[in-house]
């Protein structure tokens, strides 16, 4: 588990078997076999921290929509950068089962602005202002529509806590909600198996490099 902290890389497999470990079976073991020869392979691969000063903050988000079996939660991922620096990133089962795609991101929309609202008092804190507005970046167009329309539909009645506080912090001016293509959304590689190719230029989107 403290591995993650430097390897999101693994964040995806390491929460899907991580569900069964009070009761796994050999498909779990196997599976948690091939992410320990995933890391035997490459064990210099970390987090690179960039010392050049850049204070841009830029939160991704994505979701993979109702893909438990047993549940039908959708998971959540998020990460964000200050500069080219990777400083968060979380990957999580949503705790309520969405009814659509639109849904389902902009719950982790709404899990992303709270990380940033968190992560620019922590900044404060330190002295380090006038990075806001925040690039929030997805790759759901319905979902950044929802954000940006300020006439308040019956349909988004069901995430009305979070479709307020998302409108909230985009009329103070703290983030930006903006479009990214899917293929250039580096919170993929936190919500879904990806293709070797695709897996490893969103590593070194996050800046997982061999160091």
């Amino acid at each position: 588990i403290y591995l993650t902290i430097t390897r999101p890389d693994i964040s995806y497999g390491f929460q899907l078997v991580s569900q069964f470990m009070h009761a796994p079976k050999k498909s779990h073991m196997d599976a948690a076999l091939r992410i320990l020869r995933y890391l035997k392979k490459e064990p210099g691969l970390g987090i690179l921290m960039h010392s050049y000063n850049n204070l841009k903050l830029i939160a991704y988000y994505d979701s993979d929509w109702a893909t438990c079996p047993m549940t039908r939660r959708s998971l959540t991922g998020y990460c964000t950068k200050l500069g080219d620096s990777l400083i968060s990133r979380k990957s999580k089962r949503q705790v309520t089962v969405s009814r659509s795609s639109a849904e389902v991101e902009y719950r982790a929309m709404a899990a992303t602005t709270c990380a940033v609202v968190w992560i620019l008092g922590l900044l404060a804190d330190f002295g380090i202002k006038g990075v806001e507005p925040v690039s929030l970046r997805g790759d759901n167009k319905a979902a950044l529509h929802i954000s940006t329309n300020p006439i308040y539909h019956e349909r988004t009645k069901h995430i009305e806590i979070d479709y307020h506080l998302i409108r909230e912090k985009i009329q103070q001016g703290v983030i930006k909600a903006e479009y990214v293509a899917t293929h250039e959304q580096p919170a993929d590689i936190l919500t879904k198996g990806l293709g070797k190719a695709q897996h490893r230029y969103l590593e070194s989107m996050l800046g997982v490099l061999n160091i």
